[in-house]
């Protein structure tokens, strides 16, 4: 039986690499775009088409399973409108129409889809999803790749160095760090942080025990200035990436507007993840799931921040905390299922993880000394205390008084490194 099942893996894998050679190259397509509006709308703007030297991302698991985060890319071959590729992600627009700012303003951010570099013209669509948790179809561009207008004129090119290598990219979680922050004569710190981080990843399970699904790579590009912007305390530093603390007037919120920066340099490798490490002590760091992920690489809890952020920006697990105070607005829709597989509203708990509490632990479940260690579903999560629900009494999603996920989250991250693995 395991013979036969170890050849159906093999034909299948054969069989979506033959996919992907017949309607992709082994390159990247990037689709950049301006993405504006409000807490009421959003339009879409088209700016440019890129081609980049390298794909990172899996050559046979091309079609999204997942369905995660506020935004879905599909590409569509025009020929027939058979789909090629998809993929979920967020972005820092759709966190910045929950907060009050856009209630009263309109604001515009670039943002970025890549897929790989097609053979024969396409149809890209991006998907939104509203307040109901529904995609709704809101962008449209029709893409030739014999178009003279991609650009082929490479940005920001910078040398790069593997911290961690374990085999082919396309069969791998491939991880690029950006420095931000450091200075040129900084570079040789740099190098030792990604390796310090690197070890510090796979000390985390369930990532130590899939050291052999990653390859992590750092680029070389230094800042004119060591450390980033601080605007509550008017520090202003020249960075390559331009990271902010006070994002959103959140003090630890540390993100940057720079999109198009960000994605030019994560471009000297192949990647599917990019973390952004930030040259300061100061507490702070922010993800976006399938966008990007920061933290910094010298405060005292900088592990911490690192896998947890990682755990948004890879996973897609949500935030389980409720107590500290954010910026966002009615967040979630409580009469409709959160995408995070961490999180639940209870509307549709059967699609998360009610397979993994036992018959007799009560739903919802009491936060008490007895169900402490217990897999169950605890009331506040998602920045509220009411309505939303959270898998444990306490998890690395939640807090750092512990130091590790739990088993839900234990479960969405390798569930995922499968899908970029197998």
């Amino acid at each position: 039986m395991k013979n036969w099942l170890s050849l159906l893996l093999i034909f299948s894998s054969i069989s979506g690499t033959a996919q992907f050679e017949k309607y992709f190259e082994d390159k990247t397509m990037r689709l950049d775009y301006t993405h504006g509006g409000n807490s009421n709308t959003e339009m879409f703007f088209f700016e440019e088409i890129l081609e980049e030297p390298f794909w990172g991302g899996s050559k046979t698991n091309l079609v999204d399973t997942f369905e995660y985060g506020n935004y879905y890319v599909k590409v569509f071959n025009k020929s027939n409108d058979s789909l090629l590729y998809s993929r979920g992600y967020s972005t820092l627009f759709a966190e910045w129409q929950t907060t009050d700012e856009a209630n009263k303003i309109s604001r515009a951010f670039s943002e970025t889809v890549v897929f790989p570099f097609p053979k024969k013209p396409v149809v890209v669509k991006i998907y939104s999803r509203n307040y109901d948790e529904i995609f709704v179809e809101s962008f449209i561009h029709e893409v030739d790749p014999n178009d003279y207008f991609i650009k082929k004129d490479r940005r920001l090119v910078y040398p790069s160095f593997m911290a961690y290598k374990s085999g082919d990219p396309s069969k791998k979680v491939d991880i690029v760090i950006l420095p931000e922050g450091y200075s040129k004569d900084e570079m040789g710190q740099f190098i030792d942080d990604c390796r310090e981080f690197t070890s510090g990843l796979f000390n985390y399970y369930p990532y130590s025990v899939n050291e052999n699904n990653f390859n992590i790579y750092g680029i070389l590009a230094p800042s004119s200035d060591s450390g980033n912007d601080i605007p509550a305390n008017n520090i202003w530093n020249k960075t390559l990436l331009n990271t902010s603390f006070y994002t959103f007037d959140s003090e630890r919120y540390c993100m940057t507007l720079d999109n198009k920066s960000v994605r030019d340099l994560a471009a000297n490798v192949p990647y599917d993840q990019i973390y952004i490490l930030v040259n300061t002590k100061k507490y702070g760091g922010g993800a976006i799931y399938n966008y990007y992920s920061v933290s910094v690489n010298s405060n005292e809890k900088a592990a911490q921040i690192f896998i947890h952020e990682l755990g948004h920006g890879f996973a897609g697990l949500g935030d389980e905390y409720y107590t500290s105070s954010t910026s966002y607005i009615d967040f979630y829709n409580l009469n409709a299922e959160p995408w995070e597989p961490n999180l639940t509203t209870l509307v549709d708990f059967e699609s998360k993880w009610k397979d993994m509490v036992k018959k007799r632990t009560p739903i919802p479940t009491p936060d008490t000394e007895k169900y402490k260690d217990k897999v169950g579903v605890f009331e506040g999560g998602g920045y509220v205390a009411k309505g939303v629900y959270r898998p444990m009494h306490d998890c690395l999603m939640n807090s750092f008084r512990v130091n590790e996920f739990c088993p839900v989250c234990n479960r969405g991250i390798q569930q995922m490194i499968n899908f970029y693995c197998e």
